[in-house]
């Protein structure tokens, strides 16, 4: 006995009251799914419940669209849902639904317009401010409306209105955290958006709210425009950060997180992969490692292309599956210049075992891309992966740095993922001194150069390997054909000097270059 009540009277309250908190702890860790694509992902699983977050952009950047798919995934899921606007009528809410596919017979929306009293100038009191009054009705017609939903998600749409009711920055404070200790007390996850229309430079509200999530619109001189967003703050919570490219479709808002190669690496076998050329294998001293990336670097026109599709046709020949993503080449012509070289990519793809994917640099942001090659080495499970160029890919970001940085990262998770992985660079020339639009050659494990060079009265190629990190290889430089029998090279030029230069020097006694083809 503990005074006048048993001892388990005390362990059994003791227990209650654990249980309690646990519960209270675990419903303040759910989330609210956002239900847009990818955006589960940046915030580690959606927005915490009974919490109050900050969506913010200019007009035209998506809060409307992701406040709606918001709204929408409550509504699949049983919730009640409220949708509260001040700047837009019903019939253009749902207007701009349709266009997406969507109905909202789920979400209720209430219209919040000024009384008519309030816009009638004979009906409007003296002694009073009008915004004393319409920011009081405001704030009346919203609690009533919230009394009456008593929805699970709320969306304010927009806090523009409400600061221009306010008219000084105490009074707008005051307003908000009003609004999110009411929607606090009622456990309601809310969503407040903000067009930056009124004073961008206002952090009121990201003082308040839980989490702020600021979306952009960039316009490139040439091409559509690009939209990103970024997490600002989220209280308590790990999220990814940075800057993440997305994009609005007919069915919403999709985001691609931006990849970090850390998070994403498996358990393979690094086995010596042959490319079925004996002259080639002997250059790259045996073949390539499986999960390392090679570049292939040269002037336009030196077969940088079709050097490539025969590392291609050789993981095929091996039982892999290959994807090839082509920013410069039309498909017709690449597959009919591959049918000369004997590689017939149609069957390949009847066959399940090649996908080719046409890139229109103009229309598409890295963030897009890198989500496009995730889905073909995870879904499709590809295993070696050509980009060619990298030309073509820098035309879709112009920030050579930030190209280079996002090559480390997609090369990296290739890597991790044991794919081996094949780029081309055009670079600027024909002979003499060449220039690269963008170096990533410390980024590649393997690099072959190709070249032009002059001999008895022809342009010859040339191809050498100048670094390979994952074993020996090669130091000669060999010239090379390819035709309709594949690639074919000829012995190191030995009595050449200065073939890198595409002037060379011949200072033997033979010239050992490759006979010319007889047909």
């Amino acid at each position: 006995m503990v005074g006048d009540l048993p001892l388990s009277f005390y362990v059994a309250s003791l227990k209650w009251l654990g249980a309690n908190r646990l519960a209270e702890l675990v419903n303040a860790n759910a989330r609210a799914a956002t239900g847009v694509a990818g955006l589960d992902d940046i915030t580690a699983g959606g927005f915490q419940r009974g919490r109050l977050f900050l969506v913010e952009g200019s007009p035209g950047t998506g809060k409307t669209t992701i406040a709606t798919q918001f709204l929408l995934a409550g509504a699949a899921a049983g919730e009640k849902t409220l949708y509260i606007t001040l700047s837009e009528t019903e019939d253009e809410l749902r207007e701009g639904s349709a266009s997406h596919g969507w109905v909202l017979d789920g979400v209720d929306i209430f219209e919040l317009v000024p009384p008519e009293s309030l816009l009638d100038e004979d009906q409007q009191q003296s002694l009073l401010y009008s915004s004393d009054l319409e920011l009081g009705e405001t704030t009346r017609r919203i609690f009533e409306t919230f009394e009456r939903v008593q929805p699970d998600r709320v969306v304010l749409d927009s806090l523009s209105e409400i600061r221009l009711l306010a008219q000084s920055s105490l009074r707008y404070r005051r307003q908000i955290l009003a609004l999110k200790h009411y929607f606090s007390r009622h456990s309601a996850t809310v969503l407040m958006l903000d067009d930056l229309t009124s004073d961008t430079h206002d952090k009121t509200v990201h003082s308040v709210a839980h989490g702020v999530i600021r979306l952009e619109e960039l316009s490139p001189n040439y091409g559509p425009e690009r939209r990103r967003l970024r997490v600002i703050k989220y209280r308590g919570r790990r999220f990814r950060g940075g800057y993440h490219d997305f994009v609005i479709t007919t069915g919403g808002v999709r985001v691609f997180p931006r990849l970090v190669s850390a998070e994403h690496k498996t358990e393979f076998h690094r086995e010596m992969v042959a490319t079925q050329t004996a002259g080639l294998d002997s250059l790259l001293g045996g073949g390539l490692e499986r999960g390392s990336s090679t570049l292939i670097l040269g002037p336009a026109g030196t077969g940088k292309s079709l050097l490539a599709l025969t590392f291609i046709a050789s993981a095929i020949s091996r039982g892999e599956r290959a994807t090839m993503f082509i920013f410069d080449e039309e498909l017709g012509l690449l597959f009919g210049r591959a049918k000369g070289l004997g590689f017939d990519f149609q069957e390949m793809i009847d066959a399940d075992q090649l996908k080719i994917e046409q890139v229109d640099a103009a229309e598409l942001s890295p963030g897009e891309f890198s989500e496009r090659v995730r889905g073909c080495v995870e879904t499709y499970k590809a295993r070696t992966v050509l980009i060619d160029s990298l030309n073509g890919y820098q035309a879709a970001m112009p920030e050579e740095q930030a190209l280079v940085l996002h090559m480390h990262e997609l090369l990296q998770y290739l890597n991790r993922q044991g794919v081996t992985t094949f780029l081309t660079v055009a670079q600027h020339g024909l002979v003499g001194d060449m220039q690269s639009p963008v170096d990533v050659t410390y980024l590649a494990d393997t690099v072959i150069l190709l070249r032009y060079f002059e001999a008895l009265g022809r342009v010859r190629r040339a191809i050498s390997v100048v670094k390979k990190r994952t074993g020996a290889h090669e130091d000669t430089i060999r010239e090379f054909r390819i035709d309709n029998r594949g690639i074919t090279l000829g012995e190191p030029l030995t009595e050449f000097q200065g073939v890198l230069r595409g002037v060379p020097s011949f200072v033997g006694q033979q010239a050992p270059l490759l006979e010319s083809d007889p047909e």
